[in-house]
């Protein structure tokens, strides 16, 4: 397990969301993404926790750093804007967003950010 790194990604209108990521594989990966030498698996995909993480103080919920990945093409029911995951948030992982995963289409990868 490597040290905690933190991601940004962003959906339109402009929302950001932040991940951890734990996994050295992953982070390489994520850094691959940033720096433009992976151009296909750039959506961030990861089962939802209805908490907030202190990381990610803007929504309610998180992405267990454990289940996170990256890929190119995911399934329609798992898709939803981070502001309508907030708003329905009650829902997920029911007939909403099945067995709390969350595969946003338009989401990408933007930043490494740093904590304070």
């Amino acid at each position: 397990m490597a040290n905690p790194r933190y991601f940004s990604f962003m959906q339109r209108p402009e929302q950001e969301f932040i991940i951890q990521l734990t996994d050295q594989d992953k982070i390489d990966q994520a850094l691959k993404i940033l720096s433009g030498e992976e151009r296909e698996a750039v959506h961030v995909m990861g089962r939802i926790i209805k908490r907030k993480a202190p990381y990610n103080p803007a929504w309610e919920y998180h992405l267990d750093p454990a289940s996170i990945s990256f890929f190119v093409m995911a399934i329609e029911v798992c898709d939803a804007n981070m502001q309508y995951v907030e708003d329905h948030l009650d829902e997920a992982c029911g007939a909403f967003l099945p067995g709390c995963h969350w595969y946003p289409w338009n989401s990408r990868l933007t930043r490494e950010v740093t904590l304070k």
